[in-house]
């Protein structure tokens, strides 16, 4: 198999005919065998009914669908697993994304490992549009990985690349970016954007928040989960010297004069010096933890190449 496209769906009844034929017109000349892998994220329309009676039409559909909606993070780790193709391409569902893209895009694979879309000219309205571009600036700046839209539905992957990034939660928004941390080469390309045509969006302005949220997690996640006591030790011991610091003061006071009077802020210093061992105590438990895993199972990184005794 020469190219999986995947595509997560939700509600996308009245779009799913046209999609099917899109591809079938400009893919299908482009590249000699393909296979299309849509995963139904839980429709509550008859999404399903509709990919069964494609699927007698076209031979390379194949479809899995999900009980209740799961989220787009896990369609597509499905949906990478499943596939078989030597390159995956991923894009929605909606009819905003021109699958002609796609044999541009393969090209460009020739010199990098990962080509994420760029709906430059976006036809959404303005609570969408402004959101997404300060949230693709913000995480430009804190990850130093340069792209203009991050959250592109439209990618194309040699396949070792997707099938290397652990995707839950909606971390889906990032996956340019692990790949990047994974060593993989990123490139990016302008690609159309198409209005609606059936249906509603199913993302709001809430996302912008969940959005930076998830960047947080993510990044906790890259600095400090092999050493999380890199993590909780310093906030343990900046509380630890804080709460120090004012006994020493209180001590001084108490030397000098021989009265000692309870006051806020020596109970404040109490509490911290407390809460100071607590987040150490918790960072030595996940180091402990760590290392009773990577005993249990140290496997070699597939990244690790070894070349062979001459």
């Amino acid at each position: 198999m020469d190219l999986s496209i995947v595509i997560p769906v939700k509600d996308e009844a009245e779009s799913l005919p046209e999609l099917l034929a899109e591809i079938k017109a400009a893919v299908l000349p482009a590249v000699q065998s393909i296979e299309v892998i849509v995963i139904d994220d839980g429709s509550r329309d008859n999404s399903w009914e509709v990919l069964q009676n494609l699927s007698k039409e076209y031979g390379f559909l194949k479809a899995v669908r999900f009980q209740y909606n799961c989220g787009k993070a896990s369609a597509l780790s499905l949906g990478f697993q499943l596939a078989s193709g030597k390159y995956i391409a991923t894009m929605d569902g909606d009819l905003q994304d021109n699958p002609a893209e796609i044999p541009e895009m393969l090209k460009m694979l020739e010199n990098s490992d990962l080509v994420s879309g760029w709906k430059k000219k976006r036809h959404d309205p303005w609570h969408k549009t402004i959101p997404s571009k300060f949230f693709n600036l913000a995480v430009s700046i804190v990850c130093r990985q340069r792209l203009h839209d991050f959250n592109c539905g439209l990618k194309v992957y040699k396949a070792e690349v997707a099938k290397s990034v652990q995707l839950y939660g909606d971390f889906h928004r990032f996956i340019p970016l692990m790949a990047s941390w994974n060593g993989f080469k990123i490139a990016e390309k302008t690609v159309e954007h198409r209005a609606r045509r059936h249906g509603i969006s199913k993302y709001g302005v809430s996302r912008l928040v969940s959005g930076f949220l998830d960047l947080l997690t993510l990044m906790f996640l890259r600095k400090f989960v092999v050493k999380p006591l890199h993590f909780f030790g310093m906030v343990g011991l900046l509380l630890c010297l804080a709460g120090t610091g004012v006994f020493g003061y209180f001590g001084f006071e108490w030397i000098s004069t021989g009265a000692l009077r309870v006051r806020p802020l020596l109970v404040l210093a109490g509490f911290a010096f407390v809460s100071g061992i607590q987040f150490i105590s918790l960072g030595l438990l996940g180091e402990m933890l760590n290392s009773k895993l990577q005993n249990k199972n140290y496997p070699v990184a597939a990244s690790t190449f070894i070349l062979p005794s001459s």
